[in-house]
């Protein structure tokens, strides 16, 4: 079996594909990648027994097909050196000795049976299975927008993930990790049916890492894995079993106090406060009046304090509240318009954070947990 690759085009595949292979595999057959010759096309898969990622690159010059896995740290680093040429690749099908040549050089390894590869996601029943296509933008969004409040709690796995709540007319993505919960909602495509999942951290990493901003994805959904399909990629991946908490009980839909403020300012107060906060909880007390919000932050521990203030538009008379920094500091940096709207009830309730101004069909919202202070 023969044929020619563009080296670059190779590594940036070999490169894309491997970010689904664990460091440390419990089957040493996953320490490889999965090539197959089909056509003028080399397909790529790699998996870690949960997720399954394919990818495609051409090639020429080809001569049979067939199959085989080769060590995937070992071909990434010598894709790496190769120049920037068309590169030859010889593989015994006997003996499964590879020959990689290169103007001026050559490398030889050895490859493994592919059978040998396991096949690792079931196969998806038709008739079991529910499909939609939707802009690669909706994917993204959704996966940026909630991926910070992630829970990391082995108690609650089915906080470890992304929830997908699919409506007839849009996408909910919903994360939480019980000190913050984000609900984002898209409409950009209308799915036409019901359905939900809970999709891990790691696919939804690899999803935001690979996807282009200009494709449309396939998405099939049956009741314990997705697949998601580009005309160069494939993700398929096990879902996270169990029941999402009621993420619309939990949304404050009374908080009768209002803050608009500058995103930027308060972000760029709040990260300078916070140096000076205890780092066992980060707290940063907020004083919010009509017209400006003060921050005050001190550690008797070690005698630090920090003070500032920007301002703002608060509908109330005054109230203390406080928050943490870090969380503070993920929520500001994941809102994206220039001013953003804190709706407030009282100094226990959970605050909620909101753009001033939703893209069109998105509706985000963010609500954090308050931390008990008993002064300013």
């Amino acid at each position: 079996m023969k044929f020619k690759v563009a080296s670059k085009a190779l590594y940036s595949t070999l490169s894309g594909v491997s970010k689904v292979i664990n460091s440390k595999n419990t089957l040493s057959i996953l320490d490889n990648f999965h090539w197959r010759v089909d056509g003028d096309t080399l397909v790529i898969t790699a998996s870690d027994s949960e997720n399954t990622l394919t990818a495609k690159v051409a090639i020429s010059d080809v001569e049979g097909e067939g199959e085989f896995c080769v060590n995937a740290r070992r071909i990434s680093d010598i894709a790496k050196e190769l120049p920037d040429v068309n590169v030859d690749f010889d593989i015994n099908e006997t003996n499964y000795s590879m020959k990689i040549t290169f103007p001026g050089g050559n490398f030889d390894m050895m490859t493994l049976e592919g059978s040998q590869y396991p096949q690792t996601i079931e196969s998806i029943e038709p008739d079991s299975a529910f499909e939609m296509e939707c802009p690669s933008t909706q994917i993204l969004n959704g996966i940026e927008n909630t991926l910070f409040a992630v829970g990391s709690d082995e108690l609650r796995p089915q906080m470890m993930g992304i929830l997908w709540d699919i409506k007839e007319d849009g996408i909910t993505f919903v994360a939480t990790d019980t000190r913050k919960l984000v609900r984002y909602i898209d409409r950009t495509s209308a799915p036409g049916m019901t359905a939900s999942c809970i999709l891990p951290v790691k696919p939804a990493v690899i999803l935001k890492a690979l996807l282009g901003k200009d494709e449309k994805v396939h998405v099939t959904i049956s009741p314990r894995s997705a697949v998601f399909k580009t005309e160069t990629l494939t993700l398929a991946s096990r879902f996270i079993k169990g029941n999402y908490p009621d993420y619309n009980r939990v949304i404050p839909t009374a908080n009768p106090f209002s803050v608009t403020v500058d995103r930027g300012a308060i972000l760029t107060a709040v990260r300078r406060v916070s140096v000076c906060a205890d780092p066992g909880h980060g707290l940063v007390k907020f004083r919010f009046t009509p017209t400006r919000v003060e921050m005050k932050v001190d550690d008797p521990n070690v005698n630090t304090f920090a003070h500032e203030e920007v301002p703002c538009d608060f509908t109330g008379e005054q109230m203390i509240i406080g928050f943490s920094a870090a969380y503070m500091i993920e929520i500001l940096s994941t809102l994206s318009t220039d001013e953003v709207i804190i709706k407030l009830a009282d100094p226990g309730r959970p605050g909620v954070f909101q753009p001033d101004d939703n893209k069109e069909n998105t509706d985000l919202v963010v609500i954090l947990m308050p931390i008990t202070v008993q002064d300013f």
